[in-house]
């Protein structure tokens, strides 16, 4: 069993946490719950912390000519300053984080997809956007794992958040070492998740840590990070998965029966028509690595890229696509 580095997540404070939504409540988050047992949170309400009371009067973003204002339209209070100020200072003050679960919808933590209407009182939606400390959460970290409480209720989106999460949780470890040996160690174990992802991010981030031209360890990190941030931008895909399969698959091909290999090659035929999990694929191969002892397999991350307990196998009783 792999050990993971523990990642330090900014989660909206009303997740779980604490009972400051607007209207007094907390909102409650299996995930948020489950989690909470292999990550640091760091918790933020931006409302609370402009000096919005509990419970208090709803607010919403307004446009006004091409600004957007945040506006509370009981009290017609223009937030918008004050919200900005926070955000900004709250955000640059941040170090060593590798995700945010922010409140999905929400005018401060929103993403995406925030209703913007063109009136304080009852009005037209206009259109949509994110919200003001949600907005700038995605300006200053573009490449960390990000997701708000309502897209991470998909199997799919919560399987590509956790690993790229971990993932950077094990990154930052290199980044405290600074040393070229560390990064090379890096590279090799997650050299077929890497491959899952981009194989064209796998050949760059190979070059870079390699070192050939003899770089300052400082850039040549910080040029790894950056590459590495970019290739999990999206989740992967099947054909990349099926890719790394194969490639696996390879190690085993001369030392299994003739019906282990027909076994495994009708086995991923059935993945490629959507009719297993990716998980079916994977335990066949992570048994084989485990039994003809190659220690170079069983330390990839691919395997277990995150802790196994975060795992689940359905969404809303209903099978889920891995």
């Amino acid at each position: 069993m792999r050990e993971f580095s523990r990642p330090n997540v900014v989660i909206s404070n009303c997740l779980e946490l604490s009972a400051c939504r607007y209207n007094g409540q907390l909102v409650h988050d299996d995930f948020v719950r489950r989690m909470s047992q292999h990550v640091n949170y760091i918790p933020v309400c931006p409302e609370v912390a402009i000096g919005l009371g509990v419970p208090r009067f709803p607010i919403r973003i307004v446009q006004q000519g091409k600004d957007f204002r945040l506006i509370q339209p009981a009290t017609k209070n223009d937030l918008t300053e004050k919200m900005q100020q926070f955000s900004a200072d709250f955000v640059s003050r941040l170090n060593d984080v590798d995700g945010f679960i922010l409140k999905f919808r929400s005018p401060t933590c929103g993403l995406k997809d925030i209703r913007v209407y063109t009136k304080t009182e009852k009005s037209a939606v206009v259109g949509k956007t994110a919200g003001f400390f949600g907005g700038k959460v995605l300006e200053m970290f573009p490449g960390a794992a990000v997701e708000d409480e309502g897209r991470l209720k998909s199997l799919k989106i919560r399987e590509h958040f956790l690993t790229k999460l971990f993932t950077l949780a094990s990154f930052r470890a290199v980044k405290k070492a600074q040393r070229i040996s560390n990064l090379t160690r890096f590279h090799a174990e997650y050299k077929y998740l890497l491959m899952a992802y981009s194989q064209k991010e796998l050949r760059i981030l190979g070059n870079i840590a390699a070192n050939r031209d003899r770089k300052d360890i400082k850039q040549v990190i910080a040029e790894y990070e950056t590459h590495l941030q970019g290739s999990m931008s999206t989740p992967s895909k099947r054909s990349s998965n099926i890719n790394v399969f194969t490639h696996i698959f390879g190690y085993f091909s001369e030392l299994l029966s003739t019906n282990e290999k027909k076994f495994f090659l009708e086995t991923l035929q059935l993945y490629r028509d959507g009719r297993v999990p990716f998980t079916s694929v994977l335990a066949l191969l992570k048994g084989w690595a485990i039994r003809f002892q190659d220690e170079y397999l069983t330390r990839q991350a691919f395997f277990d890229p995150f802790p196994v307990d975060l795992i689940e196998w359905s969404d809303a009783g209903r099978p889920i696509e891995l």
